[in-house]
């Protein structure tokens, strides 16, 4: 293989999405994507930052960059770890396209020939969340996953309101699905930790394949306790930035699942040493996914390459402007994503149609309750 170097880093925001292209000497391009999705601007902005180390570097040097791009401050934080995991992917990307091999390769060999994923059910009522999740099950789908709460659950009046709406919406599917697929349940750090303890006893019946982020992640000792009290497989990680987020969770015996996301954890690079970590404590890896085809493409070359995968998230990619966004998306077949063969990731940006989107007005919203107190999103 020929040395080369970076030339070229240019950046681009769809919808949430904060898409990244890196271009080399001798015209390799690989593509990554960074996933601080409520503040795109920003990372876009560290990575322009970055650029100024990354021009004129060796682009095979992944771990080494990795390193000195988080070592070269004293702070750190989801902005600058967004960015990261962005260049990282990318350099990945380009590393198996100039070898001639999928990143997967590079990371030990394919474990799997197909990756089986989860897709979001929705409903404002009960009805509507069963009808859409039997037409996702139609679909092909083994796993599905939705809130136990209604969009306006931030509007509850008491906990007994709330848990009881709970109850019926996931009665209501487990009923439905009568073991057709296996339920997966998102709290989306709702609760608190007795709130969401007192919940899963109420949903133990339903058995749920897992129960995400019953609480902020922002302590492992607590998330330790809510696992061992609520009886049911807790699977969190999504919003962890370092290996050693993940290390503490896991000595603390926080969860069943872990939730990196391949675009915040410091890329693949730190996605697969936590899968790693997790190996050890035989607990498996449900990577988080709710971005562009960028990340799914990611996420993929992650799952074939680890031995304890569970679950795929995948939130479909036949709409605009997903569908436009690469030049030949994965391919699914009946709920499993098939783990493609091209060099790299296996995609390529759609450049044609990215120039013809505008640009990017999205801001974040915060929930407010009934009683004027910010609620968690």
């Amino acid at each position: 293989m020929k040395p080369t170097r970076i030339a070229q880093l240019e950046t681009f925001l769809v919808d949430r999405w904060c898409l990244l292209r890196v271009t080399c000497e001798d015209g390799t391009v690989g593509t990554g994507e960074a996933g601080v999705h409520g503040w795109p601007r920003p990372t876009a902005a560290m990575i322009d930052a970055m650029a100024s180390y990354l021009v004129g570097q060796d682009p095979s040097r992944i771990e080494h960059h990795a390193q000195a791009l988080q070592r070269s401050s004293h702070f750190m934080g989801a902005v600058v770890a967004g960015a990261i995991s962005a260049i990282d992917i990318a350099l990945w990307d380009i590393l198996g396209k100039r070898l001639g091999v999928p990143v997967y390769e590079l990371m030990g060999g394919r474990t799997r020939d197909k990756v089986r994923c989860y897709v979001h059910a929705q409903g404002q009522t009960a009805d509507e969340l069963v009808a859409d999740v039997r037409a996702l099950v139609a679909a092909g789908f083994t796993a599905v996953r939705f809130s136990p709460f209604a969009p306006d659950f931030h509007r509850h009046r008491s906990f007994e309101e709330w848990a009881r709406q709970a109850v019926q919406r996931v009665g209501a599917v487990h009923e439905a699905l009568d073991g057709a697929a296996d339920l997966c349940i998102e709290l989306h750090r709702q609760m608190n930790p007795a709130e969401s303890i007192a919940l899963a006893r109420r949903l133990a019946p339903f058995q749920p394949f897992f129960y995400e982020d019953p609480m902020l992640p922002d302590s492992p000792r607590l998330m330790g306790d809510v696992q061992r009290q609520c009886g049911l497989p807790v699977a969190t990680g999504e919003r962890f930035t370092s290996i050693f987020q993940f290390q503490e969770l896991l000595a603390a015996g926080g969860c069943a699942y872990v939730r990196p996301d391949v675009c915040l954890c410091l890329g693949l690079t730190g996605s697969k040493k936590a899968a790693a970590l997790a190996e050890a404590h035989h607990v498996k890896v449900i990577p988080h996914n709710p971005l562009s085809p960028i990340s799914t493409a990611a996420c993929v070359q992650l799952d074939a390459a680890i031995p304890n995968f569970a679950l795929q998230e995948y939130t479909g990619e036949s709409t605009s402007p997903k569908r436009e966004l690469v030049v030949q998306p994965l391919q699914l077949d009946q709920g499993y994503l098939i783990v493609p063969e091209a060099p790299g990731l296996g995609i390529e940006l759609n450049l044609q149609h990215l120039a013809q989107l505008p640009a990017q007005t999205r801001t974040p919203s915060t929930p407010i309750g009934v009683d004027g107190s910010v609620q968690d999103w």
